[in-house]
């Protein structure tokens, strides 16, 4: 299928097995999220809802996918210190346990001997790569994503990602 034709939701809805996303970035600065960021460098406070507007579909959709036996799984790769956007994510992360994903966290110095793609990436069923283009200030670029299928592109991230989940540490035990 051509790339156009493509798009998260499908991927997802086409996974049988297996949807894992390896992130690796320190700081993301992608529109949907902003007003929320803002919130909590200011307050504190993190919507942690997942009845809200801005979680609903997500935890609808990750909830439906878990429900047809597809485990899904997130690694974040991250700078220690970190950053406020990962102390703003890691706030965030109790939904995502919620709507049905395992996460994990892993400090980027202990990736120095993985092999990592060089793009954040979903891999599904261990065969279909979705990678995620951003900018340099952490919005999505154009194009902001795409799709590789071949053989040697779905191991490298299939391998990364399980060499960074085997070394991560679960959400609950990751203190920021």
């Amino acid at each position: 299928m051509p790339q156009s034709e493509w798009d998260f939701d499908a991927l997802l809805a086409a996974a049988r097995h297996s949807a894992v996303h390896l992130e690796m970035r320190d700081v993301y600065g992608v529109g949907d999220e902003a007003g929320d960021f803002e919130r909590w460098k200011r307050t504190g406070q993190r919507d942690t809802d997942p009845t809200s507007p801005y979680w609903t579909p997500w935890v609808k959709v990750i909830r439906e996918t878990v429900a047809r036996g597809v485990v899904v799984r997130r690694a974040r790769i991250v700078s220690e210190p970190v950053t406020d956007y990962i102390r703003y994510e890691h706030a965030g992360t109790p939904v995502n346990l919620h709507a049905g994903e395992q996460v994990r966290w892993m400090p980027r110095r202990l990736a120095s001997d993985i092999a990592l793609p060089g793009n954040d990436c979903w891999v599904f069923d261990g065969g279909t790569v979705l990678f995620n283009h951003f900018s340099g200030d952490g919005n999505w670029s154009s194009p902001g994503w795409e799709v590789r299928t071949e053989p040697a592109v779905a191991r490298l991230a299939s391998t990364a990602f399980e060499a960074v989940w085997e070394r991560a540490t679960p959400h609950e035990k990751y203190a920021v």
